[in-house]
């Protein structure tokens, strides 16, 4: 039986306490609602899995592209560093990579746009309730980790983005399997242009089969760990500290 993201959605809301209310403010000021989002996580990951296994989420056509692609989260970062790499378009940036890997390595944009790319049509579904689909392009995460050398005790790839939201800094994480899926892309294009600021230049990521707060923009560094114990505030990334979602956004 094929089941379709949507699908997906109304399943993984209805065994998660209802993640899609995620994007309302008056809920996630509930203690109790928080909790309930954060506990589910499980329960979530394991059912999309179990479901999905390693199958690809849903691409569409060039003519499914939407023809506004909204931009959310940061729409600037004002960190001096990155508002000189922007006006240089990142001609000198580097993607750092660390933590339990064998050599740590700082990638130019230029040479992750020179590995094999992948192209994929694919849509981004946002807890406040928006979709839109949008071409994105950009290296398999997996084969820029793998140039590392993750050591065994690695299970975690966490994204440090240049922006500040609400006076926090924006992070991310997702786990090794997703990190190593196929759709799984640092994406440096959209609908065929290099990202702008608002979309999260240099680089985003796409993990394609979670809800859109997971698509980390404005990645400086990629740091892989055997916990997320210690990390800011412990939830795994920015929206999971600030409000209360899940860790897992799977859909």
């Amino acid at each position: 039986m094929i089941l379709s993201r949507r699908k997906l959605i109304g399943i993984g809301a209805a065994g998660a306490g209802g993640l899609l209310l995620g994007g309302c403010d008056r809920l996630n000021d509930s203690e109790t609602f928080r909790g309930v989002l954060g506990g589910a996580t499980g329960l979530n990951q394991r059912t999309q899995r179990l479901l999905m296994g390693d199958g690809l989420a849903k691409e569409f056509s060039e003519a499914d592209i939407s023809p506004v692609f909204k931009a959310n989260g940061s729409l600037a970062v004002g960190d001096p560093a990155y508002k000189a790499h922007l006006a240089r378009g990142f001609a000198d940036w580097g993607l750092q990579i660390d933590g339990l890997v064998k050599q740590p390595l700082m990638l130019p944009l230029s040479y992750l746009k020179s590995l094999p790319q992948r192209v994929q049509i694919t849509r981004h579904d946002c807890v406040e309730g928006w979709s839109a689909i949008g071409k994105w392009q950009g290296p398999q995460l997996g084969t820029v980790l793998a140039q590392a050398g993750l050591l065994p005790s690695a299970k975690y790839a966490v994204f440090h983005c240049a922006d500040v939201l609400e006076g926090a800094q924006y992070y991310e994480s997702i786990d090794l399997t997703d990190a190593f899926h196929p759709q799984t892309i640092l994406a440096w294009a959209m609908n065929g242009q290099p990202l702008s600021e608002p979309h999260g230049a240099p680089i985003r990521l796409r993990v394609e089969r979670q809800l859109g707060y997971k698509q980390a923009k404005y990645i400086m560094r990629i740091e892989l760990r055997d916990t997320l114990a210690g990390l800011y505030r412990g939830g795994g990334g920015f929206w999971e500290d600030a409000r209360g979602y899940q860790w897992y956004g799977g859909i």
